[in-house]
């Protein structure tokens, strides 16, 4: 298997330069050309001020070198593999393909990012040879993002060259890399936009509203929140008649997309009027507009009427009926449930008719729209929470066909545990077993097979074999709780009695840790039980500490959101391996508070430890005090080390189903002679570092920067960063009285009532209150 060491690019749109990024989030060198001249530089320079970024640090961008397509054609000659992805034309594709068979070098792979054109239509009288290094490789956008690889091979591709670029897009681009056949649209995309437009149709002509629609399309059914016509918006209205004009070119006769497929009035003239979405500044299905207050109200297009209305909650009996069952959401006889049951059975029955054709399993028809479109169930598991058998009948109720794999599975689900194995059932008839890459490990499988160590409601831990040990949350947004902190007790007492010999602290949530749980906080608040909280509180620090000096060694393995509390367990590991897609951050001072367990102390430690600062007290006292009274969150694992949030050492995973697996090899490989961490003492600058930081903050809030309740919130941060009046630089300072005033400011901000307010906006709306 050869090595990719060296990228090209060509075609600097929106997913060529977002694939150029993440090659260069991955570390590898990227030429990035485009046909009109200085687009790739533009197209890099825009990159740098996109949000979400493409780039996971500023640093990455400086791998790419951008040129123009007829000048510096040469510049792909020292490349591994070329990714082309111009416009989608297969006259402009072939053409290119000629001119650069006389620039790559032998061996090196070339591939297109096409998601509408076969493969056999683009290789057409391609030379053997090229023809053997060539596939076709269907990134998702947001390219850094989206964690699906859509790979489609030719039969003169040769395999060699497949499994170059499926290690290289697993183990340093992070994708899970699903095979998908040379079929119109290939996975994700056939059995999507299938979904979309039956969704268009029945909530037409039912009449329900897009917000209706989009309720009933989302939660029940694992979809994220956007539902159908939230993310039309967001993926552009326009671009939907060119994936649909192009399937109806490729699809065979008889396929049920050409049945379904039709034209909205509503929806072209929002095109027609450059309403696209969230692209457009006017908007798509939804809008914004203000008041004569000038407060934002969001607006909705009525899809019979085509005229804008204010958006409003659902009221559906059928969502309330469905929330939590999804056989009583499509047995509901309101149009919620209507529409809900005429959107599954066009979805799931065309899914199961297409296994085989588009895909060898159904399990990569499942991780391809699991990972394609976010949904949380794929078509699969969506049947099984049905009931192959009840779907079956659905269908032959409504006087549709059944498809073959359906009938043969007969009352059997799709997926089952036999002895601790996930299977999936087979064109076959039979059960396989859900294949794994080498080198990964999912806490998921760890679980099937195992019963946990300790338990309890909040958290849980399991023996993830060679002496090691996963301490799991599994609260909501696994906020932190008294039941956390008392496993982590357990895991320690067990861990001293020689249980395990190292500990990974993971879960396979969508984030490590939204922090505290607020919500059990402001409660505790509300009856003005401060001896529990503070009592929380000190627990917290204790349990952190405990965890910290433990005679075993400790590895955080993180992935998306690790704040508040979340974040200060990731400072008292002994080290950490974290997904790149890891957004770490001390947020309390957004809530009105300040971090409790210990983040004051240990962010600061490491800031005075961090080589290049300026000498003195107050270069590492102005870093940790900006970033804590800014709430300030890496965005990325790579961000969060620039911000000494994670070691210049700790690890970064690009995939994250790899992350258990190198976290537990982390941790097992400190075992060996391990003791636990000697700190250096604290130096604080006392009253006069105060006074610099008192400054900062009047300056702030004078230019409209601060809040009044910001400056409260500094004012408090402060003392407990400088450590009180009785502070002095040359003095070292134990870690307790940090945490002395931790505890102290913690209690005394939650008091405030500012700070409930801020906690209550919080747990409402998600989103911080500027008071």
């Amino acid at each position: 298997m050869s090595t990719i060491q060296r990228v090209g690019v060509i075609g600097a749109g929106v997913m060529g330069a977002g694939i150029a990024a993440q090659m260069a989030n991955a570390g590898l060198p990227v030429v990035l050309l485009d046909v009109v001249p200085g687009g790739a530089a533009k197209a890099l320079a825009a990159m740098l001020k996109a949000d979400p970024a493409p780039f996971m640090h500023r640093g990455a961008a400086k791998l790419v070198q951008p040129g123009e397509l007829e000048s510096d054609l040469r510049l792909l000659a020292d490349c591994d593999w070329v990714v082309e992805a111009i416009t989608e034309r297969l006259e402009a594709k072939r053409e290119l393909y000629a001119r650069l068979d006389g620039v790559m070098k032998p061996g090196a792979v070339l591939s297109s990012n096409t998601s509408t054109i076969p493969l056999q239509a683009l290789a057409e009288g391609m030379p053997a040879e090229r023809a053997r290094h060539f596939l076709i490789t269907h990134f998702f956008n947001p390219p850094r993002y989206m964690r699906l690889l859509e790979v489609v091979a030719g039969p003169r591709t040769d395999t060699g060259v497949l499994a170059t670029i499926r290690e290289t897009a697993d183990r340093r681009l992070g994708k899970t890399v699903v095979v998908a056949k040379d079929t119109p649209g290939f996975i994700a995309n056939r059995i999507g936009t299938l979904w979309m437009q039956s969704a268009v149709n029945h909530a037409t002509e039912l009449r329900l509203s897009v917000e209706e629609a989009d309720a009933v399309a989302g939660r029940p059914m694992g979809v994220p929140r956007t539902g159908v016509f939230g993310l039309l918006d967001l993926v552009g209205l326009d671009l939907m008649p060119h994936v649909s004009r192009s399937l109806l070119a490729s699809l065979p006769e008889g396929d049920a997309y050409r049945a379904l497929h039709r034209e909205h009035p509503v929806v072209a003239k929002l095109i027609e009027s450059g309403r696209t979405g969230r692209k457009s500044s006017q908007g798509g299905f939804y809008t914004r507009a203000k008041d004569a207050g000038g407060k934002s109200l969001k607006r909705a297009i009525d899809l019979w009427t085509g005229e804008d209305r204010d958006s409003g909650k659902p009221m559906l009996e059928s969502l309330e009926a469905g929330a939590k069952d999804l056989r009583k959401l499509v047995a509901h006889p309101d149009r919620g449930g209507r529409f809900a049951r005429a959107l599954l059975l066009d979805t799931l029955s065309y899914a199961a008719a297409l296994v085989g054709e588009i895909a060898d399993d159904v399990d990569a028809v499942d991780t391809a729209m699991r990972l394609g479109y976010n949904w949380k169930y794929g078509p699969f598991e969506l049947i099984d929470r049905l009931g192959p058998g009840w779907l079956a009948q659905a269908l032959r109720e409504d006087g549709r066909p059944v498809p073959v794999l359906l009938e043969r599975a007969g009352e059997r689900s799709f997926y089952r545990t036999e002895e601790g194995v996930l299977q999936f059932l087979g064109l076959d008839g039979e059960y396989h077993s859900v294949p794994r890459a080498e080198g990964v490990l999912l806490l998921s499988d760890v679980k099937r097979r195992s019963k946990p160590l300790l338990r309890n409601g909040s958290a849980s831990l399991w023996d993830i074999g060679d002496g090691a040990a996963c301490l799991e949350f599994h609260t909501k947004m696994n906020a932190l709780d008294p039941e956390v902190m008392a496993l982590i007790g357990k895991a320690v007492a067990l861990g001293r009695k020689g249980g395990f010999r190292a500990l990974v602290i993971h879960n396979e949530g969508t984030h490590f840790s939204a922090g505290a749980n607020l919500g059990l906080a402001l409660f505790a608040a509300n009856i003005a039980a401060w001896g529990e909280i503070e009592s929380l509180v000190e627990q917290g620090q204790k349990t952190y500490r405990a965890l910290r000096d433990a005679p075993f060694p400790v590895v955080g393995a993180p992935s998306g959101m690790a704040l508040g509390g979340g974040c200060e367990i990731l400072l008292h590991c002994d080290a950490v391996q974290a997904h790149a897609e890891s957004y770490i951050g001390l947020v309390e001072a957004g809530v009105g508070l300040i971090p409790g367990w210990g983040g004051c102390a240990n962010l600061l430690r490491r800031w005075q430890e961090a080589p290049g600062l300026p000498h003195g007290p107050m270069p590492p006292l102005a870093k940790a005090f900006e970033m804590i009274s800014t709430a300030q969150v890496a965005k990325s694992a790579f961000e969060a080390k620039e911000l000494r949030l994670l070691r210049p050492e700790d690890g970064i995973t690009m995939n994250r189903d790899r992350l258990l697996a190198e976290a537990r090899e982390r941790a097992l490989a400190m075992v060996e002679g391990y003791q636990p961490p000697r700190l250096a003492p604290l130096r604080l600058a006392g009253p006069s570092g105060r006074a610099a930081l008192d400054l900062a903050v009047r300056s702030a809030a004078q230019t409209g920067k601060a809040t009044p309740h910001d400056e409260v919130v500094c004012a408090h941060l402060a003392d407990t960063l400088t450590g009180g009046e009785a502070a002095d630089y040359t003095e070292e300072v134990p870690e307790e009285r940090v945490l002395a005033l931790e505890r102290k400011h913690f209690m005394t901000l939650l008091r405030h009532p500012a700070s409930l307010a801020r906690v209550e906006h919080m747990l409402e709306t998600g989103k911080p209150l500027r008071n």
